[in-house]
């Protein structure tokens, strides 16, 4: 499918937004002016009691107090609720400084009290931050949220830059043209997955094994009866065939971990096994000591399937079945880390990462936890789709761009739908609105 989205378009988007911002972030209300009378009362105040070390030339503290205008608090808003705190408790004027009496202290500080809460009442949307957006596992969690489908932002967005020991501070998360082209990447990656377009390729998930985790023991989550191995979640995005392969660890020289002993792996699919395959013992040790290379492919290549899935999340899990603790105990004292030793061949085997590659003859997108969270309604008709498709990229926009959606935003949205629709199904137009509602800087920030 035609995709739409141009990274100067984007930016030009996103510049607008920032602008947007910008133009808000000036005074919260010019309207609402206090009475004169009372304004020049507290001035008067002011003038007595704090002018004198407040003003344009001595600027004691960093404070100048005599050129702010006491008709319009809400323009200085920071600046008088420092003054109400600093008044309020008596740590100002100073303790050797002249004080005005307890009404009029009191009387100053619900004068400024009350014109900021009016200002705020008449305002109480400060609007967006400036230069914020989401990072990598904030993404992944408004995905998560709007479309209910888990994602992997690594693959998916670049790593977030940190300061002070935080990847969320919005002075380092900038927005550089790579990485507008990335989220238009992820935007396409996220929408067809969702959708679960008929059209998308196949693809190779990789879920790998970290070299120092132990496999000696049972791993939560997996099988009882097992140790070692790992459990993956993918999400498929199409009901047909998909490979799962498993490699064992392997150490420099290249010798698999474990032949020396019969050993047995389990593939289990939402808890169901589905392979079992038996290697190590006599044969396969002997086979490794004469080619250590061809004897490692041999033994992997027992641990590849090809089986039917059905689209969505699904939780499949890798392990070795438990044997005899008598086993394997050449060793008076054990390692802490069962994969401690990276030449030595010997021990449990260990493994190293999982394939899952797919859809081969795929027959649909299924009944998937993201596809009933989008299609709230099904067009009946033709004259049903724009108003069945006109509901579901409304309630999309609300939900992604909390609340603050315009009529052109839905405007907007319901052109690449009508794109969309032209060159496909109901679908596919959907898809392409959605790819349009992650692309927006509205979404991202």
């Amino acid at each position: 499918m035609k995709r739409f989205f141009y990274a100067p378009a984007v930016a030009l988007a996103g510049a607008a937004f920032l602008l947007s911002g910008v133009l808000h972030a000036g005074p919260q209300n010019q309207a609402q002016s206090a009475p004169p009378q009372k304004a020049d009362e507290y001035r008067a105040v002011l003038d007595k009691y704090c002018f004198a070390c407040h003003n344009s030339r001595t600027k004691s503290g960093g404070l100048t107090l005599d050129k702010l205008d006491l008709t319009q608090v809400a323009d200085n808003a920071d600046v008088w609720e420092k003054v109400i705190r600093k008044v309020r408790v008596g740590m100002m004027p100073p303790q050797a400084m002249p004080h005005p009496d307890d009404a009029t202290r009191q009387g100053l500080i619900a004068y400024l009290e009350t014109a900021l809460d009016a200002a705020s009442a008449a305002k109480p949307n400060p609007g967006r931050p400036l230069v914020h957006r989401l990072n990598r596992n904030e993404y992944a969690n408004a995905i998560h949220d709007l479309l209910a489908l888990d994602v992997d932002p690594a693959t998916l967005l670049p790593a977030d830059d940190a300061a002070f020991g935080f990847d969320n501070m919005a002075e380092v998360l900038g927005v550089s043209p790579v990485l507008l082209e990335r989220y238009m990447n992820a935007a396409g990656t996220i929408s067809a997955l969702a959708v679960g377009d008929p059209g998308i390729g196949r693809s190779a998930l990789v879920f790998p094994v970290r070299q120092d985790a132990s496999q000696d023991v049972h791993i939560e989550g997996l099988p009882i009866g097992t140790i070692g191995g790992i459990l993956v979640r993918p999400t498929l995005p199409l009901n047909g065939e998909y490979q799962i392969q498993v490699k064992l660890y392997r150490t420099n020289l290249g010798a698999m971990r474990g032949l020396e002993l019969p050993h047995q792996l389990e593939i289990s699919v939402d808890g169901a096994r589905v392979h079992t395959a038996s290697f190590g013992g006599d044969a396969d040790f002997k086979a490794s000591l004469a080619n250590i290379t061809a004897a490692a492919d041999a033994v992997d290549a027992r641990f590849t399937i090809q089986i039917p899935l059905k689209a969505g999340p699904r939780s499949i899990s890798i392990a070795f079945l438990e044997e005899s603790p008598a086993q394997g105990g050449l060793r008076l004292q054990p390692f802490i880390r069962s994969s401690n030793d990276t030449l030595d061949a010997t021990g449990h085997p260990h493994v190293e990462r999982v394939i899952v590659t797919g859809p081969f003859n795929a027959t649909g997108p299924g009944d998937t936890p993201s596809r009933r969270q989008i299609f709230t309604c099904r067009p009946a008709g033709a004259a049903d789709e724009e108003p069945c498709a006109r509901g579901i990229v409304s309630t999309l926009a609300h939900r992604a761009y909390r609340g603050t959606e315009s009529p052109n935003d839905i405007k907007r949205l319901m052109e690449f739908y009508a794109d969309g629709r032209k060159e496909g199904t109901f679908e596919s137009g959907i898809e392409l609105a959605i790819e349009r509602v992650l692309a927006s800087p509205k979404f991202r920030q």
